[in-house]
This record gives C-alpha cells, sequence and structure tokens, in this order.
C-alpha cells in the first residue's frame, strides 16, 4: 500500500492552497484536526515549506474539486503507475564507538539464548559469521578480556528486535522437533512393516511336541527286619555242651587210626 510523503508538509500545502476543511486534511495526512487546525493559525509546523502532492503523482486536481464542492467526501491518494523499488536490506550499521563491545555482546547472546544461530546474532548486531564462530569457539584475539554484556544496555539492538528474532527461533525449534517426530513415526512404521511381511512370508511353525513327565519311580519296599531267635531256638543252643580240648583231640585221634597201648596201672 501506497503511503503518503511528508504528510505535514503536504498539510501545509493543502492548508494554503485549497479551500478543504480540516477534518478532510486530517484524514488525507493522518494528522489530528487540531493539528491541521495550528498549521492554519501558524502555531504548528513552523518554517516547513509547503509540498504539492499534485507535482508528486500522489493526488489529482480532479480529485481536490471534488471534496471542495462536497465536503462530505474524502481525499484518496493517487496510485502511481510505476512501482518505486523498494529499498533492500542492508548490513546493520553499528557506531564506531560501540563496535569494541560486539563481542561482549556475542558472548552474552551465546550464553543466555543458545536457541539463536549465527545469521539472527550477526543480523541482531551487525557482525560477521567468523566473529561470532570466534567467541563461541573461544578462538578470539581477545578472548581474556571478553565479558559477556547484555546488547541493549549497550544500545547495539533494541528490545523488539531481539524478541522478535527469539520468536523466530523458537518457531524454528518447534518445527524441527515435529519434523523429528513425523521421521521417528514413520521409521517406527516402516521398522512395523517389514516385521509383519516377514513374519507372513516365513513358513508356519511346527508346534512342539508335548512331552509328558516322566512318573517317579516307586520306592522300595522296606527290608524285612530279621526276627530275633526264639524262645525254644535259644533254649536249644544254651543245652548244647562247650567242647573241651581232650574231647577234641580224643576224636582227631581216633579219626586217624593211631592206636596207643592204655598205660599199666602198676
Amino acid at each position: 500500500m501506497s503511503e503518503l510523503l511528508m504528510p505535514k508538509a503536504t498539510a501545509v500545502w493543502l492548508v494554503d492552497n485549497t479551500a478543504l476543511t480540516f477534518e478532510q486534511i486530517a484524514a488525507f495526512c493522518g494528522l489530528h484536526d487540531l493539528e491541521v487546525q495550528g498549521i492554519a493559525d501558524g502555531e504548528v509546523a513552523v518554517g516547513i515549506r509547503g509540498l504539492d502532492p499534485v507535482t508528486n503523482d500522489q493526488l489529482t486536481r480532479d480529485e481536490i474539486v471534488r471534496c471542495e464542492q462536497d465536503k462530505s467526501q474524502r481525499l484518496n491518494l493517487n496510485v502511481p503507475s510505476t512501482k518505486v523499488p523498494q529499498r533492500t536490506r542492508r548490513a546493520r550499521y553499528t557506531p564506531v564507538s560501540k563496535r569494541q563491545d560486539r563481542p561482549n555482546a556475542i558472548a552474552w547472546l551465546i550464553k543466555n539464548y543458545p536457541e539463536l544461530n549465527d545469521a539472527q546474532i550477526g543480523k541482531l548486531l551487525g557482525t560477521t559469521k567468523s566473529t561470532i564462530t570466534a567467541v563461541r569457539e573461544r578462538t578470539h584475539w581477545n578472548t581474556q578480556n571478553i565479558a559477556p554484556h547484555d546488547p541493549l544496555l549497550l544500545g547495539i539492538c533494541s528490545e523488539s528486535e531481539l524478541l522478535e528474532e527469539l520468536r523466530k527461533a523458537r518457531r524454528r525449534q518447534e518445527r524441527e522437533e515435529k519434523k523429528a517426530a513425523r521421521e521417528a513415526a514413520r521409521k517406527a512404521a516402516a521398522k512395523l512393516a517389514a516385521s509383519e511381511a516377514a513374519a507372513a512370508s516365513a513358513p508356519a511353525a511346527i508346534p512342539p511336541e508335548t512331552v509328558s513327565a516322566p512318573e517317579p519311580a516307586p520306592a522300595p519296599a522296606p527290608e524285612p527286619e530279621v526276627e530275633s531267635a526264639t524262645a525254644p531256638e535259644a533254649d536249644k543252643l544254651e543245652s548244647v555242651p562247650t567242647p573241651d580240648a581232650e574231647s577234641v583231640f580224643g576224636e582227631r585221634s581216633d579219626e586217624s587210626g593211631d592206636k596207643t597201648p592204655p598205660a599199666d596201672s602198676s
């Protein structure tokens, strides 16, 4: 959308060269009615030279006549037939007196806002990527004297610019997290599909035969206890006479056939 160039100078020219009301001029120039009245009284915009909007192709003479005839109408800004090329954004300018403080500001941003990338830090502080890398990796020539310092207090950047870069960094982190979650879900789904396909192509497994547990061996029968000798047998054993030496040797001599003569009694 086109904007009016030099609204106060245009208001001064319209007040001096047209019969438009203060309300019409204020609405066209984006000013307050009392401010336009102050311009007419010579209390506001003193010393400002009027700028003709017709010459600048921002307003046509027919538009001015139409609004002069009907006080309820409002002036419409003329759209130029040729587009004015917009000024490209150039590198941020840092005053010479504050350039020595940029390494301190870089260290402060790296310490407190690690989500900011090098491009955002360079855009905020008007520095180069090589300087940011040197401060980050502690290879800067003045590393021993670098101390983190708030760039807002140093006046290198404004709070609104810092907040805008932080919002961009957080949105980028959210996009990266969502992308990583989608990638993990895709890998899990592919792995599950591969396992299902492998299970479907494999032959049906034969169920293992059920082996019955062996029966426990029968407990051995208890050995019969030897009964003690009965009373009659014990009596018989006791009644057997105990052999003496004479009877034993006499029996053996009889068996060998040796007959010794009996000794004389005289």
